[in-house]
């Protein structure tokens, strides 16, 4: 289709100049597409932006979309942040245009590339992050890209290209990729999550399903047994299936009493070795093992690489101890339930950083995990009146300020043997450019103590 559009010279609209815009300009303008890009934002950094891809030939508007321009394109391709209700989305489908998601052009372009591809609402980031250790650790030449950081079409733009890659999807980007096709996926978990960008649940589950859009008789899926709704979703989907469970035999497995991963029935890994904190990190390991397995990488290779693999930043991340408080980022946990499997994964009493710009479910869910060791939840962000009003009394809760306010808060609500976890079951975009720049602000502050 990049040649077609080449070919037919009239512009491609690229919605959003966040990372993945920003990539699918270059990209397209590396192959002398015309582009129109625009942000509806403003400010310094997108002018900085908005000036290096003029230089590349593209035409370029800020703080505003051309709609009209839009109407003419002759397709769009969509940045994951952009919701789907937008002004531009409306009107490039209102014209018939092609809508595609920036990952869906960057498949196109590393075309014969074999990946691994991970969805879900939890843990895809760090199964991500493993498959694509696992798979380096085994000796190939991989990377970990889409959703967990770098867009798929910066690694189109390079001159020598990865032998695999492990790449994260979002409902987002599924939502516009017509050619998702893995030579393995992986669907993590399904649970509550976007109901601020989705009429409903069903239409979130609905674009995670996308997943297995070009299933086929030898694909190949790795899913979670503990899991019922996906379970449900994968459910007489053509290829071989493999699950995993940290509650069950399954084709990748925990043995509980022995304390070991294990894998086509027989011990991968001690639980000791594997260095990340959690069950639920059991769980992103034998996923992860699972599908590079399926690859060729033998066991003893696969159990290599798992003792190797460092927690990502963002992800129950411990940053430090200080005065015998341990103070842990995991600011990546924007939906609840991220932020009950981070406190399941607790061993010791903490107080919760809770806050952001609210994503429609109650977390009056975590009453129940909140209730016996959370020492305090400290309340910010927009979410801050509702967070109190779905907690208090039955949990302390002290409403903060600016970000700064929440950590001296925490400090002082912390007692020696207890953690700091900031995991804000919320979106950062009240406060922060993304969960980055929040867990990056929380990890400088705490070095800096």
């Amino acid at each position: 289709m990049i040649h077609r559009w080449r070919a037919d010279g009239r512009e491609v609209a690229v919605i959003g100049l966040g990372r993945s815009g920003q990539a699918a300009t270059r990209l397209l303008r590396a192959r002398s597409v015309p582009v129109y890009a625009s942000d509806a934002g403003s400010g310094a950094g997108l002018d900085t932006v908005a000036l290096e891809l003029s230089d590349l030939g593209a035409a370029v508007d800020t703080g505003m979309h051309d709609l009209e321009r839009i109407r003419r394109a002759v397709g769009v391709v969509l940045s994951p942040g952009v919701p789907p209700d937008a002004a531009p989305v409306f009107a490039a489908r209102d014209a018939g245009i092609v809508v595609r998601a920036e990952i869906d052009l960057g498949l196109e372009a590393v075309e014969g590339t074999p990946y691994i591809a991970t969805t879900g609402t939890n843990g895809k980031s760090t199964v991500t992050g493993l498959v694509g250790h696992l798979l380096q650790s085994a000796g190939r030449r991989a990377e970990a890209v889409g959703n967990i950081g770098t867009p798929l079409s910066t690694i189109a733009l390079e001159e020598s290209r990865p032998d695999w890659l492990s790449i994260e999807f979002s409902s987002f980007q599924l939502h516009d990729c017509p050619l998702i096709n893995p030579v393995v996926g992986v669907l993590t978990n399904l649970s509550p999550d976007h109901l601020d960008r989705y009429a409903s649940l069903a239409a979130y589950y609905a674009d995670k399903r996308l997943l297995f859009a070009n299933a086929h008789p030898e694909s190949v899926w790795v899913t979670n047994a503990d899991d019922p709704e996906s379970e449900r979703q994968a459910a007489g989907v053509p290829g071989q299936r493999f699950r995993f469970s940290v509650r069950e035999r399954a084709a990748g497995w925990f043995d509980r009493p022995a304390g070991r991963l294990m894998l086509d029935g027989k011990p991968l890994l001690a639980r000791r070795e594997l260095p990340l904190l959690g069950d639920h990190n059991v769980a992103n390991a034998l996923a992860a093992a699972l599908a590079v397995a399926a690859t060729g990488v033998p066991p003893e290779r696969i159990a290599e690489g798992l003792r190797t693999f460092s927690a990502l930043k963002h992800r129950l991340e411990p940053v430090r101890e200080v005065q015998g408080v341990l103070w842990i980022n995991d600011s990546k946990a924007t939906n609840i339930s991220s932020t009950e499997v981070a406190v399941v994964a607790l061993d010791r009493p903490f107080v919760l950083l809770l806050g952001g710009r609210h994503k429609g479910e109650p977390y009056t869910r975590l009453l129940p995990l909140l209730q016996d060791r959370c020492r305090a939840v400290v309340a910010y962000g927009e979410a801050r009146p509702i967070v109190l009003g779905d907690l208090a009394p039955q949990v302390r809760v002290e409403e903060a300020g600016g970000f700064d306010d929440v950590l001296e808060r925490a400090a002082r609500l912390a007692q020696p043997g207890d953690a700091v976890l900031l995991s804000p079951a919320c979106s950062s975009y009240d406060m922060f450019l993304n969960y980055e720049q929040r867990g990056a602000t929380f990890r400088a502050w705490v070095e800096a103590r």
